[in-house]
């Protein structure tokens, strides 16, 4: 006869009276309640921590340099500390509600002028032309420069360049190659000249580090016709422009 496979619970009762056998032959149930037991752990003596003392400043003894060991110790009891006051800086803001804008048209006119002048200065020096805006003459005072024309033709290092108007007066200014631009300086020549918002500046550079600086006026001026008939001497009249 084939012999009956024992059931599921037969199998689990078999194997757990296994393990108790082998639990008692580690003997770990002794082990078990031998560490369920709370070990009696003798008290450590605490440290004793001696209070701290604090010394009085008489009982203090103060280092002294042996220039000064034999004078008298300063008493500073009757000193009266004043507190000075440092005042604070105001800065106050620009007042930009009497800027005057010039007109589109104004502003165009003033470039068709600089660029018929700059045409009858000729090729023999580099020249370009820069409209004014109100960061260049009211603002910040900083004049951008075309980056084109400082690669070609301006020093590759910080560098004094001087601006020559038409009476033949010189403005020491700060060119700097990184920004393309001059910044010291600058404000004293626009501030000498009354430029504002909508001039056009013909820049020829006579020199490496030398601007000559002709102004068109957005307001209609027609200075520059007389300045070219007697420094350039060009054969024909200068017309309006």
């Amino acid at each position: 006869m084939v012999k009956a496979k024992p059931s599921y619970e037969e199998c689990r009762l078999k194997r757990v009276e296994e393990n108790k056998k082998r639990m008692e032959a580690l003997n770990l149930p002794m082990l078990c309640q031998a560490l369920r037991k709370k070990p009696s752990i003798e008290p450590s003596h605490e440290k004793q921590v001696k209070p701290r003392t604090v010394k009085k400043q008489e009982d203090v003894v103060l280092r002294r340099s042996s220039r000064v060991a034999n004078k008298p110790a300063p008493v500073y009891n009757g000193v009266i500390l004043v507190r000075v006051e440092i005042p604070r800086r105001i800065s106050s803001k620009r007042d930009l509600s009497n800027r005057v804008y010039a007109s589109d048209e104004a502003r165009a006119r003033a470039v068709e002028k600089a660029v018929k002048l700059e045409a009858r200065l000729g090729p023999e020096h580099p020249t370009f032309i820069k409209p004014m805006l109100q960061s260049h003459v009211t603002g910040g005072f900083w004049l951008g420069l075309p980056g084109y024309f400082c690669r070609r033709n301006l020093p590759k290092r910080d560098e004094a360049i001087t601006l020559i108007d038409e009476d033949g007066d010189e403005y020491p200014t700060v060119y700097l190659p990184r920004k393309t631009g001059l910044s010291g300086g600058w404000k004293a020549f626009a501030v000498a000249h009354g430029l504002v918002d909508g001039d056009a500046l013909v820049f020829q550079l006579i020199r490496n580090t030398a601007f000559k600086v002709y102004i068109i006026r957005v307001n209609g001026s027609d200075q520059m016709k007389n300045l070219l008939n007697s420094k350039y001497q060009i054969s024909e009249p200068v017309q309006s422009i």
